[in-house]
């Protein structure tokens, strides 16, 4: 089993509407069969300001990129992800084999 955590720093404010965003994304996800299980979303208490993180897990690292594969061929995706690009300074990805 691995963790996926998608890592966001948002732009200053924008954390309500990172948020609501985010939570059509993973609807439309869902519907297409490309996000299966429910994303966890975190935001910061403490460290740098504005940051949104998306986790997820997955079977194995085929299986999240098959399901990344269906998510990005979906155009109603596509639309949403214009909508949320906006409003981030910056990301990146974290991968981890969950042990225990």
């Amino acid at each position: 089993m691995i963790l996926i955590r998608d890592v966001f720093r948002l732009k200053f404010g924008k954390a309500r509407d990172a948020l609501a965003v985010w939570k059509e994304m993973a609807e439309q996800g869902r519907r297409s069969g490309a996000m299966p299980a429910t994303p966890r979303i975190l935001t910061d208490l403490v460290g740098p300001y504005y940051t949104f993180v998306m986790e997820t897990t997955a079977k194995d690292l085929p299986t999240w990129e098959a399901d990344m594969k269906k998510g990005m061929g979906d155009p109603a995706f596509h639309t949403l992800y214009q909508k949320f690009t906006p409003l981030v300074e910056s990301g990146y990805r974290e991968i981890f084999t969950i042990v225990e």
